[in-house]
């Protein structure tokens, strides 16, 4: 598996597959054809049916059309075989010829890919792979989660998650004061500054769920208007974990040495799911981001309340396992309906999942890597209408 460098993704709203990874990818073409006369970007499948709500056109006429004119080309009806979000990029010369095209694969979580074990990522860290391992390792060690993300990151992974948590910190504080509408055609009001309010009346049991709410509601509206946040593991659930570690830091006044801890937790999950299966809604869909960020908060949420290591799988498994299914169907291709409720709830999940593993002794039929070979088969199997096309669902309902 890869650092958590490349699960924890620091950037630019509002979709890590649909607006980092193709400006991630039009950066990289760029320097290679820097004195190009025009371009032509293709884009194929699911990252072309959504592209125009996600605003990928956008992000990489951002970085083209510093040198050249750019034509960006729609292909939503065609696939290309490795993944749904395929691109082509290709330059144009004087006379109208084509040359160079370059296919790339936005994967998940602004990451990229050529095709088959081409990642452009760094190299494999961690020599364990499966959950399995990992507790075994634990077990014979006397060690937890976020010990073994130190041995095989080093010592020096403790500043990133630091940089990590107060970006984290600083999308929620933004978005539970920022009032108005959303970008786009759905005329969307932010909701978090009017629940973070309300919460504050309520009594303790239920402000605690309605300050969760706020938090999620109010990082996942800060990507919908591109706003900066942290992939955990992607864009479109990044209000999940930071909802649920903010209100745990600050309700239940945790520290920030304990917080970077369950940070280390959430991340190793996140990328045993990544490594494992996929964190692309356009691949697995929504179960693969918001199952697997609620999965990640469950974790978390369980290490920091003193679960054991057996505890903690489970946690993390019913966060994944209760998401199996979901699809991915966003209205008018924008990470608003219902990616934006779907984290409040998600987060207010990942802590009941933390309390019923907690009341268990940890022992449980279905392993958290069952959970994610299912997850996989079940993305695999579900049709492609449900896999961010905006084709299927609840998008279809507003065509």
């Amino acid at each position: 598996m890869k650092s958590l460098h490349e699960l924890y993704r620091i950037g630019i709203g509002p979709s890590s597959s649909h607006t980092m990874g193709p400006q991630t990818a039009a950066q990289r073409y760029l320097e290679r054809h820097p004195q190009a006369t025009a371009f032509e970007v293709t884009l194929y499948g699911s990252l072309a049916a959504t592209g125009k709500g996600h605003m990928t056109d956008v992000a990489i006429e951002r970085v083209l059309q510093e040198v050249a004119p750019v034509r960006i080309v729609w292909e939503p009806r065609t696939f290309l075989p490795y993944h749904p979000n395929g691109m082509k990029f290709t330059c144009i010369d004087t006379e109208g010829k084509t040359t160079d095209p370059w296919t790339v694969y936005s994967i998940g979580g602004g990451a990229l890919s050529e095709g088959e074990d081409t990642e452009d990522e760094g190299a494999d860290i961690y020599d364990l792979n499966t959950m399995e391992e990992i507790i075994r390792w634990c077990q014979e060690s006397g060690r937890t989660f976020w010990e073994y993300v130190e041995v095989c990151e080093g010592p020096e992974i403790w500043n990133y998650l630091r940089e990590v948590w107060t970006v984290m910190c600083e999308a929620v504080e933004r978005g539970i004061d920022h009032e108005g509408v959303l970008p786009g055609p759905l005329g969307l009001q932010r909701k978090a500054p009017t629940y973070y309010t309300k919460a504050k009346g309520y009594k303790a049991n239920l402000q605690s769920d309605g300050l969760v709410y706020a938090y999620a509601l109010a990082v996942s509206e800060e990507n919908a208007s591109g706003g900066r946040i942290v992939t955990a593991p992607t864009c479109g659930s990044c209000g999940v974990l930071p909802a649920v570690l903010y209100h745990l830091s600050h309700n239940h006044t945790f520290s920030e040495h304990r917080i970077l801890h369950a940070l280390a937790t959430a991340g190793l999950i996140g990328n045993l799911v990544k490594h494992n299966a996929s964190i692309s809604g356009a691949d697995v869909g929504c179960q693969g981001e918001v199952g697997v960020a609620c999965a990640m908060a469950s974790a978390a949420a369980c290490q920091l309340f003193g679960g054991t290591v057996a505890q903690i799988e489970y946690a993390a498994e019913m966060g994944l396992e209760h998401h199996l299914g979901m699809t991915c169907d966003p209205v008018c291709g924008l990470v608003q309906i219902p990616c934006i409720e779907r984290n409040a709830f998600a987060a207010a999940r990942a802590l009941d999942a933390n309390f019923y593993a907690s009341l268990s002794d940890g022992q449980h039929r279905v392993s958290f890597d069952r959970i994610v070979r299912v997850m996989k088969q079940t993305g695999h199997d579900l049709p492609s209408v449900y896999k961010e096309t905006s084709e299927g669902g609840l998008a279809k309902i507003e065509k």
